[in-house]
């Protein structure tokens, strides 16, 4: 019997170093494919011009292919997407955890689950239809598609990541620290505000790290909403946005545009990281104090 489940331990253990290293794997071909592929356009453009140049102009007779207005525009985006998204995100996981009723909590936990699993392409034909032509009206606009809009729909698409995290942190707080809060005198909102959160920020941090990936890769709705032009990032004006800029132009691209483009993808994926990577050593940095 004790060989029987030493060997079926040894079988599990080795099942999980094998999922651990395709995943592994998965991202290190990844990497070396976007290193292979997008380094020779930066070297044919130069990385200068490349980043720093705010004119995007690939199929015109003499092309230019300048980022620097992609860039500022996924920043723009998806800081407005999170200083939106993530205070309604979390407030509403905090009101779900500690003060719905269970009929209310089950409610709005499936309601959750629901907005999880809608494709981004419905997001993006509901904003089209809906919240562009609001905008329009609303500031008297030729045209309500731009970066307000794309603010708006990624602060939607979000929320689902930015509660469910939330929420299961928020719910991994032991009773008894509410207790003795509780015991000492404080009321329901100040345990909540200053022992459960502080004890759950961790898994709140990392809810904020899931928004911001969420937010910054999403290609398909922004295209829909944001107009999808080549500008210098405005509220109310047509922005382009990295991941929209390749999605757009890859099926017609070819040749230096086409290197150019996989050239946005590897900027995107350095990006990614780099933000992963600075929110991660905050969180490491602050869980040591």
């Amino acid at each position: 019997m004790n060989n029987k489940k030493i060997s079926k331990e040894n079988l599990i253990k080795t099942l999980f170093l094998l999922t651990g290293i395709i995943s592994c794997a998965a991202v290190v071909i990844i990497t070396i494919y976007l290193v292979i592929a997008g380094i020779p356009a930066i070297t044919a453009i130069g990385l200068k011009d490349f980043i720093f140049n705010t004119q995007w102009a690939s199929t015109a007779k003499v092309p230019s292919y300048g980022i620097g207005a992609f860039i500022l525009t996924s920043i723009y985006g998806t800081l407005g997407a999170i200083l939106l998204g993530v205070p309604i995100g979390f407030l509403t996981a905090l009101y779900i955890s500690k003060i719905a009723t269970n009929r209310v909590k089950s409610i709005l936990e499936h309601c959750v689950n629901l907005m999880a699993g809608i494709p981004s392409v419905v997001y993006g034909l509901l904003g089209m239809l809906l919240l562009v032509p609001a905008i329009r009206a609303i500031f008297d606009l030729p045209d309500g598609s731009g970066l307000l809009a794309a603010i708006l729909v990624l602060a939607i698409m979000i929320l689902p990541s930015v509660i469910k995290v939330s929420l299961m942190a928020l719910n991994a707080v032991p009773e008894e620290y509410e207790d003795a809060s509780l015991a000492l005198g404080a009321t329901e909102v100040e345990t909540y505000v200053r022992v459960s959160v502080p004890a759950a920020k961790s898994g709140i941090a990392a809810a904020i790290v899931l928004g911001v990936g969420r937010a910054i890769g999403e290609a398909m709705a922004v295209m829909m909403v944001a107009g999808n032009v080549a500008n210098m990032p405005s509220l109310f004006q047509s922005v382009r946005f990295l991941t929209t800029a390749v999605a757009g132009e890859m099926s017609y691209s070819a040749g230096l545009q086409r290197e150019a483009l996989f050239s946005i993808a590897l900027v995107l994926f350095i990006f990614i990281m780099g933000i992963n990577i600075f929110l991660n050593r905050l969180l490491k940095r602050s869980g040591n104090k």
